[in-house]
This record gives C-alpha cells, structure tokens and sequence, in this order.
C-alpha cells in the first residue's frame, strides 16, 4: 500500500473529519514535495524541523496553520510510520 493510501486509511479508522483528512494529506505532501521526494521514513528531526521553519518565516503562515502542519507531520511518524520520532517540539512553543 502506497504511504498516502496508508494515511487516509489510518485517518479514517481513527475517525478524523475529512477535512482533516485532507489537510493532514495536504501538508504531508507538501513537506514530502519540499523535501525533494524523500521518502519520511529516512528524514530526521532536522529535515522537519527546516521545513516547519519554513513555513513560519519564508510563507509566513498563521499559528494555527503552523499548528495544523506539525500535527499532520507528527501524525505521519507516530500511527502512519510507528516511529518514536514524533517528539519533535512545536515551532510555537
């Protein structure tokens, strides 16, 4: 199963609306896109980090669109790909 086919799934088994849905899959491609296709599995923190950065100072995106965003990403690593990596700090505080 491809990796957003996996995260819809994922998402509608944990019952989220869906215009989370697309949200989450939204900003997951975005910061997949913006990570020149990488797959996530073999990003680090850092990578995440350097694209939530991003977000704040070069699109200058509202808080809770930051927000939305972190959630998606954390989301991805902690019920999509089961990594532990999901203790990543939100760029807000």
């Amino acid at each position: 199963m491809k990796l957003m086919d996996r995260v819809r799934s994922i998402l509608r088994v944990k019952r989220y609306s869906l215009r989370a849905e697309k949200a989450y899959c939204y900003w997951i491609r975005f910061f997949i896109h913006f990570q020149g296709m990488q797959h996530p599995i073999i990003m680090t923190g850092v990578k995440v980090k350097q694209f939530l950065e991003h977000l704040a100072t070069e699109r200058h995106l509202a808080a809770a669109t930051q927000n939305q965003t972190f959630n998606a990403i954390v989301f991805l690593y902690r019920h999509v790909l089961g990594n532990g990596f999901a203790k990543i700090r939100s760029p807000l505080g």
